[in-house]
């Protein structure tokens, strides 16, 4: 009975893809929701300390892209945030094109909602290259989709995969936070509380509007009439526009510890920044220390950490061919080539984590 029952459900697990795009990650997953997160983080721990990032190197060809040269006039009533400024790189041989934004994605109203910049964190491992988004919340509503997996439970009324009437506006669409026995925070959507919020947790929180903020929740913000999500994921790891006191770059515990004590992961976050735009960062080998430069960098002035690892870090925009076209797969591009699961994943059935879309607040038919 026993290997009957492994045989389903360890079996059941691998052919999963909502678990992982790997074999290895879908064992990780399943040893974890099976008792054995312990046995995992020291796997992974070994693993990770005799595989640390490359110090210097050289960037593989074309990880680093240069901005198209524009000069479009912008003529529109619609309202809009300025462009972003260019953000400083970390390393002192800077490459052409590095931080300078793009733009990318489905515009509003002829003008680009979504600005891209890749740069390398940190003048140590400059093979690796960190991706940067750039969100403008006037033109954009954010939504927060529910899985199955987090924060468990439902049906939800927005989860995967995103309907035809969604992704005639969708814009983009980016992992949210850990797994909620990790998050060490609650999670409110469609009117109710599916799991406690804590007071003082990093939060990010979506209202009636669209519009999205990013808070320590109690502090400034408490559940009211006009919130319909809250996703809470650790503490704020960004706050005045400085990384929060006592971040170290070493410090597992506290920001990585679903991957043993792995110090430079794939990480995520998200910030807001002075004027309210969203900024997303994410990339390979990085530290928590990397993760706060980057977006403060980037000119958040709150941020929090989202997901880590290599197959729940993901940020894809979408650009239809024409201005009211269905947002999918086939136009869908990823912030870097490396990341995992495809522009795909958020519009398969078996897609069971939560995520976040971003989509055009007043979308129009007749510009490109």
């Amino acid at each position: 009975m026993f290997f009957t029952w492994l045989a389903f459900s360890l079996g059941g697990a691998l052919l999963n893809p909502a678990l992982g795009s790997s074999l290895s990650s879908r064992f990780a997953e399943w040893a974890r929701g099976h008792g054995a997160s312990s046995i995992v983080n020291w796997a992974e721990n070994e693993w990770y300390s005799h595989h640390p990032p490359r110090v210097g190197g050289t960037l593989p060809p074309g990880l680093i892209k240069n901005p198209p040269a524009t000069s479009q006039t912008i003529s529109t009533s619609v309202p809009y945030l300025p462009t972003p400024k260019a953000m400083v790189p970390f390393a002192t041989s800077v490459v052409p094109g590095e931080g300078d934004w793009r733009p990318v994605g489905r515009r509003v109203d002829g003008i680009p909602a979504i600005y891209e910049t890749t740069l390398r964190p940190d003048a140590v491992h400059t093979s690796y290259v960190a991706g940067v988004a750039w969100i403008d919340t006037k033109l954009l509503r954010a939504s927060l989709y529910s899985g199955s997996s987090i924060p468990g439970g439902g049906p939800f009324p927005l989860s995967a995969p995103i309907k035809t009437s969604a992704s005639r506006t969708l814009v983009a669409a980016f992992n949210a936070g850990f797994l909620m026995d990790n998050a060490n925070g609650g999670y409110y959507t469609a009117g109710r509380t599916e799991i406690p919020l804590r007071n003082g947790a990093a939060s990010f929180v979506v209202y009636r509007n669209g519009s999205a903020n990013i808070v320590a929740w109690g502090n400034s913000v408490t559940l009211n009439h006009s919130i319909v999500s809250v996703r809470q994921n650790l503490d704020l790891l960004v706050s005045n526009g400085r990384p929060v006191p006592g971040l170290e770059a070493n410090d597992t515990t506290k920001w990585g510890f679903t991957l043993g004590n792995a110090v430079y992961v794939w990480r995520s976050g998200v910030g807001i920044t002075a004027n309210g735009a969203l900024v997303y960062v994410g990339g390979p080998g990085l530290n928590i220390t990397d993760l706060a430069n980057l977006l403060i960098r980037a000119g958040a002035v709150r941020a929090m950490e989202l997901d880590i690892n290599t197959d729940w870090v993901n940020f894809s925009s979408y650009k239809p061919s024409t201005p009211g076209g269905l947002a999918s797969p086939t136009n869908g591009t990823e912030l870097l080539p490396s990341m995992t699961g495809t522009p795909a994943r958020y519009f398969e059935t078996w897609w069971a984590r939560d995520f976040i879309t971003m989509s055009a607040i007043k979308p129009k038919t007749g510009k490109a």
